[in-house]
């Protein structure tokens, strides 16, 4: 697979930027309710496009950052030291087991620079989060996908006869993003086991908190397979996306490897003072992810009953299958004031936010796709 692509410097577009960045496309976030409110001549639109926490950073937070802020003329600690030592008293791991990053994407950003170099080979299951195949392409990778199964589930079988010499990345999201599901830590054992240990295989746990009673990979699979990183972030259950701090944990010597290609500074002082924060108060976090899980049922009993067949969520989202309506049914939706994630041809991925706005959602949807 060739990632040549010519690029003639001009006036319109002067340069030569690396045929990877000139053929990468762009990340997309979700749409949020300006956007929609703008463009449809609405107003009171809600976002459920990009899986945020529907209720405020907790008290103990918004007075950490709001203390922090004083001193924002200074630059924060490069390493993150305390919060990688929190981190690690909190996970049962040693502190350099433990690295940070400008949220998990970042951290999955190190990771690729660090393994992954022109012709190397990328592997993960597709659909999943759509960093994996731009992170690939920006380091000169060939990704290889494998389909999820009928059920929207990773195909771990599928991934362990995919793998060849040359792959030197396997990645796994669970729960999946967007479909919601979650792969065991004895399939992720099998796939780490066959990688062997000249691939490293990253579980993206971005969303392991919305899953409590699941499998936990940094307890169940790190001390058997030294070529295992689990990656998670507070920008989800603690409710920090705004501020940007994840954190990966893994074998010492490749958290060293990882922290080399790290941007300085790249978690500034207000996320950190806000991850400790949120590190402090386990219980008032727990009581939230636990209010969203609790509405996820609601709406997927709502769903069901409307005759959706839906995945096996584990996350703060839902799935919807909506095929070639896909386009069509997110347009209506967003008419109608409620901002979703759609994935052209394939299905809308809906986030969890609060008990109104999932009433929004669900009036909406029935208005969109009426039940048979």
């Amino acid at each position: 697979m060739s990632l040549e692509v010519e690029h003639v410097p001009s006036a319109d577009h002067p340069g030569r930027p690396r045929d990877e960045v000139h053929a990468l496309p762009s990340y997309r976030p979700g749409r949020d309710a300006a956007q929609a409110e703008r463009d449809h001549g609405i107003t009171g639109a809600v976002k459920l496009a990009s899986n945020e926490m529907p209720e405020p950073p907790i008290p103990a937070v918004l007075a950490a950052v709001t203390e922090a802020a004083s001193g924002v003329n200074r630059y924060a600690d490069h390493r993150a030291g305390v919060v990688r030592a929190a981190l690690a008293a909190r996970l049962g791991v040693s502190p350099e087991q433990v690295t940070v990053g400008n949220g998990s994407s970042g951290v999955l950003q190190q990771i690729f620079q660090t393994y992954v170099a022109r012709g190397d080979r990328v592997l993960f299951p597709w659909r999943s989060f759509e960093v994996y195949p731009i992170y690939t392409r920006l380091a000169g990778g060939v990704a290889e996908t494998v389909a999820l199964d009928a059920r929207h589930r990773v195909d771990v079988d599928g991934l362990i006869a995919a793998l060849t010499p040359e792959t030197r990345l396997v990645v796994v999201a669970t729960p999946n993003n967007p479909t919601g599901t979650a792969t065991s830590t004895t399939d992720l054992a099998r796939l780490a086991t066959a990688a062997g240990l000249g691939t490293i295989l990253v579980v993206d746990e971005a969303y392991r908190e919305f899953d409590a009673d699941g499998d936990d990979a940094i307890d169940e699979l790190l001390d058997n397979h030294p070529n295992v990183v689990v990656t998670r972030t507070l920008s989800k259950a603690q409710g920090l996306a705004g501020l940007r701090i994840g954190y990966g944990v893994g074998h010492p010597a490749v958290i060293a490897d990882i922290d080399k290609v790290a941007l300085p500074f790249a978690v500034n002082a207000l996320a950190q003072a806000a991850a400790l924060a949120a590190l402090e108060h386990p219980d008032e976090i727990a009581e939230r992810v636990g209010r969203v899980v609790a509405e996820r049922h609601r709406v997927e009993a709502a769903l069901r009953a409307a005759g959706w067949d839906l995945p096996d969520h584990r996350g703060n989202f839902v799935w919807l299958s909506t095929g070639g309506r896909t386009a069509e049914i997110a347009l209506e939706l967003e008419r109608s004031g409620v901002v979703v994630r759609p994935f052209a041809d394939e299905g809308i991925r809906v986030t969890i936010g609060s008990a109104e706005e999932n009433d929004r959602f669900l009036s909406a949807l029935a208005g969109a796709w009426p039940a048979d």
